[in-house]
């Protein structure tokens, strides 16, 4: 058996006892000696393993002799365990509460309560996900390179949590769509739920969960930025990141989800958010051009055509009045 191939560790049990059982899967009607024989082990250990195995519910033991066991039907005995699995997760959730509760608070926090300094890219990481996997009501998020993660991949523990109810708004840098395939990503996480807005700068990268802990980086050297970060609790200074953060939301540029198999273009008297949301948000021609998958003289023309249409003056100016005038339709409601 590859190693690689334990596919019930998550559930509690080890690749050898695994082994054992999908051996009694294939020979149900075996006896120990004979398990014993095909499989190479001796019986004092396969009688050990289906110990383990019975305690977990995947065997039990059948009447009568020579000493047989039946294995449990895949589907039942794993389904089983991670309900118990679940379960036993709840149970630490709430006794991380009760430790909470019991832990004294006082009026005035030592510095080293408010902040903390993670050090390391995959603990950066981590720290990120347990607060995402925490936050109960809301998530706020600023999003510009570097990435501690893949970009080209889809932030699936966001996406989960959107599926159960939670809020999520991001401000993505205008730097972060020019990142192949992020805006594509984007879109996926705004038809989800996310509300996302687009702003030509975004200052540094930022996440709060429920407005009472952030991430935030430590370094403001991009070769460092996803090596270390700081975590603030819920203190002067984590207000201040929410009030700047809802400071740049009032300005920054909605963000249109556009359905996965919708084409990039369309008939040239259509307004087209993505273009004017990406221009806007200060993209060059040619970035945007790559990311709706159209030629520059395509972006060109229809620039030239909604600007004259709209009356503006300036890119900035197109994607405000595009807003105003409802261009962005049910987009528009969903990001507020």
């Amino acid at each position: 058996m590859n190693p690689h191939d334990n596919a019930l560790a998550a559930v509690g049990v080890d690749a050898e006892d695994e082994q054992i059982y999908r051996d009694l899967l294939r020979r149900p009607r075996a006896t120990l000696h004979e398990l014993a024989a095909h499989t190479g082990r001796t019986t004092v250990a396969l009688r050990r393993a289906f110990a383990r195995l019975e305690a977990l519910g995947l065997v039990s033991r059948m009447a009568g002799r020579p000493v047989r066991f039946l294995a449990t039907r895949p589907d039942v005995a794993v389904s089983a365990l991670i309900s118990r699995r679940e379960e036993g997760l709840a149970q630490a959730r709430l006794a991380a509460l009760a430790m909470l509760a019991e832990t004294p608070r006082t009026q005035n926090h030592s510095p080293e309560e408010l902040v903390e300094v993670v050090q390391g890219r995959a603990a950066v990481v981590q720290r990120f996900t347990q607060l995402q996997q925490a936050a109960t009501g809301e998530i706020l998020v600023l999003d510009r390179p570097p990435y501690a993660q893949d970009p080209s991949e889809q932030n699936v523990a966001e996406m989960e949590r959107l599926a159960h109810g939670l809020q999520v708004r991001g401000i993505y840098d205008a730097s972060a769509l020019e990142v192949p395939g992020k805006l594509r990503l984007a879109q996926e996480s705004v038809a989800a739920g996310e509300q996302a807005r687009v702003s030509p700068e975004v200052p540094m990268k930022l996440a709060i969960a429920d407005r009472r802990t952030a991430i935030l980086p430590l370094s403001t050297d991009e070769s460092a930025h996803a090596d270390s970060a700081v975590i603030v609790h819920s203190s002067t200074l984590l207000d201040a990141l929410v009030a700047l953060f809802e400071v740049l939301w009032r300005s920054a540029l909605p963000l249109p989800a556009r359905p996965l198999d919708a084409p990039s273009g369309g008939p040239a008297d259509l307004p087209d958010p993505e273009l004017f949301t990406l221009l806007a948000a200060g993209l060059k021609d040619e970035a945007v051009a790559r990311q709706l998958g159209v030629s520059l003289r395509t972006v060109h023309r229809r620039v030239s055509e909604m600007m004259e249409r709209l009356g503006a003056r300036t890119r900035f100016q197109a994607g405000l009045l595009a807003a105003r005038r409802g261009w962005w339709g049910d987009d528009g409601r969903r990001h507020g």
